[in-house]
């Protein structure tokens, strides 16, 4: 195992996230990539409006943009680079297309997600992007709880 791909979205997910991927990336002396994902701009074209006609909303997703930069570099620079090393990469789109593709276009051997525990109803309803992974990727994804139980660590 050689890359680790470990999906942030600074929830109360992300701990339990950060502290797998930095145990399994440091037992297999990996490379550790963390991801954000941030949504896209909405595009208003179909009602016939140009982004140039929502200036607000485009600041508003640069400023989006460069806060979750900020936040992930703060996470990488927080973590001990262990063997392999760490790095971030912030991507825009779809979380669940945007890991599949960097999955697909960067040798990933395993995947690591949060599940925020929202249960079968919500999953139904709204979808979930550790599903997703699970069942789409064509590497292994490790799904961690946002709250462990607390038998030993």
């Amino acid at each position: 195992m050689k890359r680790i791909l470990a999906a942030i979205d600074f929830s109360d997910a992300t701990p339990g996230v950060l502290k797998a991927a930095r145990r399994i990336s440091s037992a297999f002396e990996a490379q550790l990539t963390l991801i954000h994902v941030v949504e896209p701009e909405p595009s208003y074209t179909a009602y016939g409006f140009t982004p140039d006609e929502f200036p607000a909303m485009h600041a508003f997703q640069e400023e989006a943009r460069r806060r979750a930069q900020r936040r992930l570099d703060e996470v990488v620079e927080s973590l001990d680079p262990g063997a392999g090393g760490v790095s971030g990469v912030i991507a825009e789109g779809s979380p669940l297309h945007c890991m599949l593709e960097h999955v697909e276009n960067n040798e990933v051997d395993l995947v690591i997600v949060g599940s925020h525990g929202h249960g079968a109803l919500a999953s139904l309803l709204l979808g979930s992007v550790a599903e997703g992974m699970v069942r789409k990727a064509l590497v292994p994804t490790l799904v961690v709880p946002a709250k462990p139980n607390s038998e030993g660590d």
